[in-house]
């Protein structure tokens, strides 16, 4: 039998768990028992697995361990939005320090009359961020490591436990981090978050942001079928890569083409969000051009207004330009709306998340 010393089983899908099963001499669907039993119905230890041999359980025990993430800070803010803190130990493998990481719960119990209440969790997928946007504090950051599955999934159980008795309906990858760039651990925290033995959360429930790894767009789509955003932020290629060095990589054109193959499910479209940032992208050239950049694609348009940091470098649009910029997307058909900020006073807003209390 295999064993994968003090591997948190919560970092494991439903295929290689099931491996594992049969190299003990375990029928394979025993995957699927236990994980239920971790994820669905919360077990804190392997003894509670009270339908399982003790002889499996043992060897669970021998060979995983079985963790819980939780926040050691938690901020309140003025309109509802909470913002949770974890700390995470440093790692061997890969090497490092040990790191913060944080995640939002953002209420809206306010909506237009017709609207839905909703009860959004917006996570993190890395410890700090290798993307280097100019207009973003985690950046500020670079990368510490990639998040685990069982850290993953942990911000959402931490979520549920805050959230209680109103549940999540939404579920965001706009925290912390570039997900794509932690393409196959997000993948099995989304197989967790997904699976009837998991959090059987519908992909329609939640939305991955990137700022645009182009390849892996694409296939995500296809491997998970959750919603897409893409943070676009201009609509030059000499302006994208002065904000946002992925441009360098994977320029617009590039960008779009992937964005075009998608398979896209009826009725659904790739959401690109757009920084407003004063004298910087927010004049009428470029919502023309950004229409243009848009065209015979599914889309809509999220205009984000800029959330100030220490040492960002930018102002945001002033607010009559963002209307009129939204008001000339929309006079040429396309769906575009203004994200209003959330949690500013306890800098939880987007773009605004750097972890500042220091690891333990």
């Amino acid at each position: 039998m295999r064993r994968v010393a003090g591997r948190d089983i919560q970092d494991l899908g439903a295929a290689e768990l099931a491996a594992w099963c049969e190299a003990a001499g375990e029928p394979r669907y025993r995957a699927t028992q236990i994980l239920a039993w971790v994820h669905r119905r919360g077990a804190t230890s392997f003894a509670d697995m009270s339908n399982l041999s003790r002889r499996v359980r043992e060897r669970l025990a021998g060979a995983f361990t079985l963790g819980r993430l939780e926040p050691t800070f938690v901020a309140d803010a003025a309109d509802g939005t909470r913002k949770l803190l974890f700390h995470l130990p440093a790692t061997a493998e890969p090497p490092s320090r040990p790191a913060a990481i944080e995640s939002v719960l953002i209420p809206q119990f306010d909506r237009p009359e017709g609207g839905r209440d909703r009860l959004t969790l917006c996570i993190s997928s890395q410890a700090g961020c290798g993307m280097g946007c100019t207009f973003c504090a985690t950046a500020r950051l670079g990368l510490i490591r990639n998040l685990r599955p069982s850290e993953i999934v942990g911000q959402v159980r931490a979520g549920l436990a805050l959230a209680s008795p109103r549940p999540l309906t939404n579920v965001v990858f706009m925290g912390m981090g570039e997900p794509l760039a932690n393409y196959d651990h997000v993948v099995t925290a989304l197989e967790i978050l997904t699976s009837e033995w998991g959090y059987a959360t519908s992909p329609r429930r939640i939305t991955l942001s990137t700022v645009g790894l182009a390849p892996a767009i694409p296939r995500l789509i296809e491997e998970t079928r959750v919603n897409l955003a893409v943070s676009l932020g201009a609509t030059t290629d000499e302006q994208r890569a002065r904000l946002m060095p992925v441009d360098r990589r994977y320029p617009l054109a590039t960008l779009l083409d992937a964005c075009r193959r998608v398979p896209l499910a009826r009725r659904k479209r790739i959401t690109f969000e757009y920084v407003m940032l004063a004298d910087e992208n927010d004049s009428e050239a470029d919502a023309r051009r950004l229409v243009r950049l848009l065209h015979g694609l599914r889309a809509k348009v999220n205009l984000i207004p800029f959330n100030p940091f220490p040492g960002a470098g930018f102002q945001p649009s002033p607010r009559p330009r963002l209307t009129r910029f939204q008001a000339l997307l929309r006079a040429q058909g396309l769906n575009a709306t203004i994200r209003e900020s959330r949690g500013l006073d306890i800098q939880a807003a987007c773009g605004q998340l750097a972890a500042a209390r220091p690891a333990a």
